[in-house]
């Protein structure tokens, strides 16, 4: 799973420094922002089948890698 998630924020981001630290803050840095985080979301929901309505999202619990990883892997 966690290969997964990396390879989603990779790919939203556009940098590998979402797997060389996990504890970037992602909405700090600038590398994910409100768009990325809908796209987030829904590539969660696509490739890992777990729904987070955007209504219930609360970005200080996803604002690093591996809270989106520990996140997802509650959710399954």
């Amino acid at each position: 799973m966690k290969d997964t998630v990396l390879g989603i924020l990779e790919d939203l981001t556009g940098s590998d420094e979402v797997s060389k630290n996990l504890d970037v803050n992602l909405f700090e840095t600038g590398l994910l922002d409100s768009m990325a985080t809908v796209q987030l979301l829904l590539e969660l929901q696509a490739q890992c089948g777990i729904d987070v309505p955007v209504s219930e999202f609360e970005r200080s619990e996803w604002d690093t890698p591996n809270k989106i990883i520990a996140k997802v892997e509650s959710m399954q």
